[in-house]
């Protein structure tokens, strides 16, 4: 098969053309970055974990119903997804104070909220990804009201989903941020959930150690990256239990 034409590459993913109109093609890269991209390294196997976790997620969200752009894996980096047109917003869910919400307002770490909190950021890197209000998000033509509020739904139930998912096995889910997109349907738009649901984008501890098994062991050195998110990947049973680590893959194209 010839090399796809790439559209996009980002931190930790590059997008290629699919294979048929409407499609696209997500590789998982190594890379890890922080603070805005200013703590980078390579980390071996993360990709591999990464693709593997993010179609264990998005998989069991279509089963509850909730859609996503997802379609299936091609390979140990690559999976087949529908196009879609991203509202430029990350949309955070917060269970527990954590990260920037602790440090902007004087929270304990680990301190449970009265109820989960959705925000918003604009997504641009240049600006350090700011969080906005929804009064933004109108003005500005990002989302209307009624995207706004069916996005917020849906963040919500992805919370319950993923929470009881993680729940199971131990794990705390403090907070996830996901990406919507808009997809048309004959004359009718809907949006689902894009890009990734992984350890990259969500913060999970462990509920009797508080260990932390997600990019805060990178952004913090804590320890190996892949050793937690092989953790994760093994509760999870996404790897079988008596996997170190997964082996250095071979792209098959």
């Amino acid at each position: 098969m010839a090399r796809r034409n790439k559209i996009y590459e980002g931190k930790a993913k590059i997008i290629y053309e699919g294979p048929e109109p409407g499609t696209i093609v997500q590789y998982f890269k190594d890379d890890a970055t922080a603070f805005n991209a200013e703590k980078k390294a390579v980390i071996e196997g993360k990709g591999v974990l990464n693709n593997r976790l993010s179609e264990f997620f998005m998989t069991g969200l279509q089963a509850v119903g909730i859609p996503t752009h997802f379609i299936k894996r091609l390979n140990m980096r690559e999976q087949l997804c529908r196009q879609v047109e991203i509202v430029p917003l990350e949309v955070i869910v917060r269970n527990y104070a954590a990260g920037s919400m602790a440090k902007r307002l004087g929270l304990e770490e680990g301190m449970q909220l009265p109820r989960p909190i959705v925000e918003f950021s604009y997504k641009d890197d240049s600006l350090g990804d700011p969080l906005v209000p929804e009064e933004y998000i109108a003005a500005f033509g990002w989302a209307t009201q009624q995207e706004l509020d069916e996005i917020v739904s849906m963040a919500l139930r992805v919370n319950d989903f993923l929470s009881g998912v993680m729940h199971g096995v131990g794990i705390r889910l403090i907070d996830f941020k996901i990406e919507i997109g808009r997809v048309w349907e004959n004359d009718f738009q809907r949006l689902v959930v894009a890009d990734e649901i992984s350890p990259d984008s969500c913060r999970l501890w462990d509920i009797e150690t508080g260990q932390k098994l997600d990019k805060d062991v990178f952004r913090r050195d804590l320890g190996n990256l892949t050793d937690a998110y092989t953790e994760v990947a093994k509760r999870l049973g996404v790897l079988p239990s008596n996997v170190t680590h997964p082996n250095k893959p071979t792209l098959i194209n």
